[in-house]
Protein backbone atom coordinates (compact mmCIF):
# COMPACT_ATOMS: atom_id res chain seq x y z
CA UNK A 1 0.00 0.00 0.00
CA UNK A 2 1.52 3.70 -0.75
CA UNK A 3 0.73 6.15 1.81
CA UNK A 4 2.65 8.87 0.68
CA UNK A 5 1.61 11.83 -2.17
CA UNK A 6 4.26 13.10 -3.86
CA UNK A 7 3.76 16.59 -5.90
CA UNK A 8 5.69 17.21 -8.64
CA UNK A 9 5.90 19.66 -11.47
CA UNK A 10 7.53 22.78 -12.71
CA UNK A 11 8.09 25.66 -10.38
CA UNK A 12 5.51 28.11 -9.66
CA UNK A 13 3.10 25.10 -10.38
CA UNK A 14 1.44 24.82 -6.67
CA UNK A 15 3.14 22.20 -5.19
CA UNK A 16 4.43 23.86 -2.17
CA UNK A 17 1.06 25.57 -1.60
CA UNK A 18 -0.95 22.70 -2.04
CA UNK A 19 1.02 20.41 -0.40
CA UNK A 20 0.97 22.29 2.94
CA UNK A 21 -3.31 22.70 2.39
CA UNK A 22 -3.39 18.85 1.38
CA UNK A 23 -1.26 17.53 4.45
CA UNK A 24 -3.21 19.87 6.83
CA UNK A 25 -6.33 18.24 5.82
CA UNK A 26 -5.02 14.74 5.69
CA UNK A 27 -3.52 15.36 9.09
CA UNK A 28 0.00 14.41 7.17
CA UNK A 29 3.30 15.77 7.64
CA UNK A 30 4.56 18.08 4.71
CA UNK A 31 8.21 17.33 3.70
CA UNK A 32 9.47 20.18 1.05
CA UNK A 33 12.25 18.61 -0.33
CA UNK A 34 14.42 21.73 -1.15
CA UNK A 35 14.08 22.00 2.36
CA UNK A 36 15.87 18.42 3.13
CA UNK A 37 18.18 19.48 0.36
CA UNK A 38 19.37 23.07 1.58
CA UNK A 39 19.77 21.46 5.44
CA UNK A 40 22.02 18.53 4.13
CA UNK A 41 23.90 21.11 2.26
CA UNK A 42 24.20 23.90 4.89
CA UNK A 43 23.51 26.58 2.13
CA UNK A 44 20.65 27.73 0.26
CA UNK A 45 19.59 26.21 -3.48
CA UNK A 46 20.46 29.23 -5.23
CA UNK A 47 24.07 29.11 -2.81
CA UNK A 48 24.37 25.36 -3.94
CA UNK A 49 23.74 26.18 -7.63
CA UNK A 50 26.18 29.03 -7.87
CA UNK A 51 29.08 27.66 -6.19
CA UNK A 52 28.87 23.97 -6.84
CA UNK A 53 26.64 24.22 -9.86
CA UNK A 54 23.51 21.91 -10.99
CA UNK A 55 25.61 17.88 -10.85
CA UNK A 56 26.23 19.07 -7.33
CA UNK A 57 22.68 20.36 -7.06
CA UNK A 58 20.85 16.93 -8.44
CA UNK A 59 23.45 14.41 -6.50
CA UNK A 60 21.97 16.15 -3.50
CA UNK A 61 18.45 15.42 -4.75
CA UNK A 62 18.82 11.86 -5.12
CA UNK A 63 20.41 11.74 -1.55
CA UNK A 64 17.87 13.56 -0.14
CA UNK A 65 14.72 11.75 -2.23
CA UNK A 66 16.37 8.13 -0.60
CA UNK A 67 15.95 9.64 2.72
CA UNK A 68 12.22 11.14 2.34
CA UNK A 69 11.01 7.75 0.35
CA UNK A 70 11.38 6.14 3.26
CA UNK A 71 8.92 8.34 5.38
CA UNK A 72 5.63 7.13 6.05
CA UNK A 73 2.11 9.56 5.40
CA UNK A 74 4.23 12.65 4.07
CA UNK A 75 2.64 15.04 1.47
CA UNK A 76 6.16 15.36 -0.61
CA UNK A 77 6.44 18.76 -2.74
CA UNK A 78 9.46 17.97 -5.11
CA UNK A 79 11.84 19.88 -6.78
CA UNK A 80 10.80 20.82 -10.88
CA UNK A 81 13.63 18.88 -12.06
CA UNK A 82 12.82 15.74 -9.91
CA UNK A 83 11.60 13.76 -12.84
CA UNK A 84 15.04 14.12 -14.60
CA UNK A 85 16.48 11.26 -13.14
CA UNK A 86 14.56 7.50 -12.95
CA UNK A 87 16.03 7.07 -9.72
CA UNK A 88 14.12 9.52 -8.21
CA UNK A 89 11.10 8.52 -9.55
CA UNK A 90 11.68 4.85 -8.85
CA UNK A 91 12.40 5.68 -5.11
CA UNK A 92 9.21 7.71 -4.87
CA UNK A 93 6.78 5.37 -6.90
CA UNK A 94 7.71 2.91 -3.90
CA UNK A 95 5.70 3.87 -1.26
CA UNK A 96 3.59 7.72 -3.18
CA UNK A 97 1.29 8.36 -5.42
CA UNK A 98 2.92 10.88 -7.88
CA UNK A 99 0.61 14.10 -8.83
CA UNK A 100 1.78 16.27 -11.47
CA UNK A 101 0.28 19.59 -10.91
CA UNK A 102 1.01 21.34 -14.02
CA UNK A 103 0.17 25.45 -15.27
CA UNK A 104 0.77 27.42 -18.23
CA UNK A 105 3.76 29.23 -18.99
CA UNK A 106 1.99 32.55 -18.50
CA UNK A 107 0.46 31.67 -14.83
CA UNK A 108 3.86 30.17 -13.63
CA UNK A 109 6.01 33.41 -14.92
CA UNK A 110 3.28 35.44 -12.91
CA UNK A 111 3.50 33.18 -9.95
CA UNK A 112 7.47 33.09 -9.52
CA UNK A 113 8.07 36.96 -10.84
CA UNK A 114 8.59 38.21 -7.11
CA UNK A 115 10.89 35.40 -5.83
CA UNK A 116 13.88 37.08 -7.77
CA UNK A 117 17.31 35.39 -7.15
CA UNK A 118 15.50 32.63 -5.65
CA UNK A 119 15.59 30.84 -8.71
CA UNK A 120 18.34 30.07 -10.75
CA UNK A 121 17.13 28.52 -13.53
CA UNK A 122 15.69 31.92 -14.58
CA UNK A 123 18.21 33.64 -13.65
CA UNK A 124 18.30 34.68 -17.52
CA UNK A 125 17.48 37.89 -19.85
CA UNK A 126 14.35 35.63 -20.86
CA UNK A 127 12.35 33.93 -18.33
CA UNK A 128 9.38 33.54 -20.01
CA UNK A 129 11.04 31.94 -22.85
CA UNK A 130 13.30 29.57 -20.36
CA UNK A 131 10.08 28.54 -19.21
CA UNK A 132 8.60 27.86 -22.26
CA UNK A 133 11.64 25.90 -23.08
CA UNK A 134 11.89 24.06 -19.92
CA UNK A 135 8.04 23.08 -19.92
CA UNK A 136 8.09 21.57 -23.38
CA UNK A 137 11.32 19.69 -22.27
CA UNK A 138 10.29 18.45 -19.08
CA UNK A 139 6.25 17.76 -20.06
CA UNK A 140 7.14 14.33 -21.12
CA UNK A 141 9.24 13.32 -17.92
CA UNK A 142 6.52 14.67 -15.55
CA UNK A 143 3.57 13.10 -17.64
CA UNK A 144 5.59 9.55 -17.45
CA UNK A 145 6.14 9.94 -13.73
CA UNK A 146 2.62 10.88 -12.75
CA UNK A 147 0.12 9.03 -11.36
CA UNK A 148 -2.44 12.02 -11.24
CA UNK A 149 -2.60 15.01 -13.11
CA UNK A 150 -4.58 18.51 -12.37
CA UNK A 151 -3.74 21.47 -13.94
CA UNK A 152 -3.56 24.27 -11.37
CA UNK A 153 -3.93 27.69 -13.61
CA UNK A 154 -7.59 28.09 -12.88
CA UNK A 155 -7.76 26.86 -9.76
CA UNK A 156 -7.47 27.48 -6.08
CA UNK A 157 -5.30 26.17 -4.11
CA UNK A 158 -8.27 24.60 -1.97
CA UNK A 159 -9.80 23.24 -5.07
CA UNK A 160 -6.65 21.43 -6.00
CA UNK A 161 -6.04 19.76 -2.95
CA UNK A 162 -10.08 18.49 -3.33
CA UNK A 163 -9.45 17.56 -6.68
CA UNK A 164 -6.61 15.67 -5.36
CA UNK A 165 -8.09 13.97 -2.18
CA UNK A 166 -10.97 12.97 -4.71
CA UNK A 167 -8.46 10.99 -7.04
CA UNK A 168 -6.78 9.30 -4.25
CA UNK A 169 -10.26 8.42 -2.79
CA UNK A 170 -10.72 6.33 -5.65
CA UNK A 171 -7.00 5.07 -5.94
CA UNK A 172 -7.53 1.38 -4.33
CA UNK A 173 -3.98 0.82 -4.26
CA UNK A 174 -3.71 4.08 -1.88
CA UNK A 175 -4.49 4.63 1.62
CA UNK A 176 -5.78 7.72 2.68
Amino acid sequence: MKRNIALTGFMGSGKSAVGKVLAGRLGRRFVELDDVIEEMAGKTIPEIFRQEGEIAFRELEIEATRRVSKGTDLVIACGGGIVLNMINIDRLRETSRIVYLTASPRIILKRVSSEEGQRPLLEVDNPALTIGELIRFRRPFYERAADIVIHTSRFSIDRVADLIIRSLKEDEGFNL
